[in-house]
């Protein structure tokens, strides 16, 4: 069988696919072209796990029309952007976004991540605070905050740790997420999403994509390589510099969204973010799972709105 060609990803629609190369590497990008982007001001867009650009699809819709300039961006190993073997640490991470945001043409932005996604806006708005205007998240916690709540919440610790774990060894979760035309993809999906989005034509056309963007050579490993160095560098001393330097309260505004049928991760968990972003907004939303974005886009794009223009 033919493996999905990375350009697949560039879907058509109202949006402008574009490569922009920042932190050595080349990022592909997709924004809604609004009148005189450089003065609108810049919302990025970071999907979470397994996942890609196309995500945000309806955040870019709505963030277009009200007059922002709003960039989803495949990361680093995903997508259409390049696939280096290096670089799946938080400092890099972060580095990329920072790096990207100026080569957007901007001084600043403000970042919104869902799962992975979101861990890299909290590391960015940590390590590259000039850059960051304010983060939205969705079912993201701060990384001391989830490591946490998996050390001492059993919840959490039951739905979070054993699919983190198992992505550990090597090359066994590469095959488990491309086999089958990329069916683990939408088994995670349909898992981790409320009732009411699994059952929708939306659903299927989101599992549909997924499930082919995991099997475009490289990103599969890429994804997990995400997952391995957060495991790892726990017992070395970049990942211990990187947790202590995280250990710091986020002075920029701070809003976090939450599907209420979330089973991934945890509202509790959640509140414990309240230690590095005590002025934090939290919401909760109505009949939705770990991809509200996707789920309740309606209700998400409210609250986001509200949290920009402020």
């Amino acid at each position: 069988m033919d493996l999905p060609d990375p350009s697949s990803v560039r879907f058509e629609g109202p949006w402008t696919h574009r490569d922009v190369h920042a932190n050595g590497i080349r990022f592909h990008v997709a924004e809604i072209e609004v009148p005189r982007p450089h003065d609108a001001p810049l919302v990025v867009m970071l999907h979470g796990f397994a996942d890609f650009w196309w995500s945000w699809r309806h955040q870019m819709a709505a963030l277009a029309e009200a007059g922002f300039r709003a960039v989803a961006v495949d990361l680093r190993g995903y997508g259409d952007s390049d696939k280096p073997p290096r670089g799946y640490d938080g400092w890099t991470l972060a580095g990329d976004i920072a790096g990207l945001i100026r080569a957007l043409g901007h001084s600043n932005a403000t970042l919104l991540g869902h799962s992975d996604g979101g861990l890299v806006c909290w590391a960015t708005a940590v390590l590259h605070p000039r850059v960051v205007r304010s983060i939205a998240l969705i079912s993201s916690p701060h990384p001391i905050a989830l490591k946490h709540g998996v050390l001492r919440d059993n919840d959490q610790r039951a739905t979070w740790l054993p699919a983190f774990l198992s992505y550990q060894v090597p090359l066994t979760p590469e095959r488990t997420l491309t086999r089958d035309d990329g069916f683990e993809v939408e088994r995670l999906l349909r898992l981790r999403s409320g009732p009411a989005f699994t059952r929708s034509t939306e659903f299927t056309q989101a599992a549909r994509r997924m499930r082919s963007a995991i099997q475009i050579p490289g990103a599969a490993h890429c994804a997990l390589e995400y997952q391995r160095w957060a495991f790892r560098s726990q017992w070395r001393p970049d990942g211990r510099r990187f947790m202590a330097i995280m250990d710091t309260q986020v002075k920029i505004p701070v809003m976090q969204l939450h599907g209420d049928l979330d089973p991934y991760v945890l509202v509790r968990t959640l509140r414990r973010c309240t230690v590095w972003a005590p002025e934090r907004e939290f919401y909760s939303i109505g009949g939705a799972g770990h991809f509200a974005h996707q789920e309740q886009p309606d209700k998400v794009n409210a609250e986001l709105l509200r949290f920009v223009a402020g």
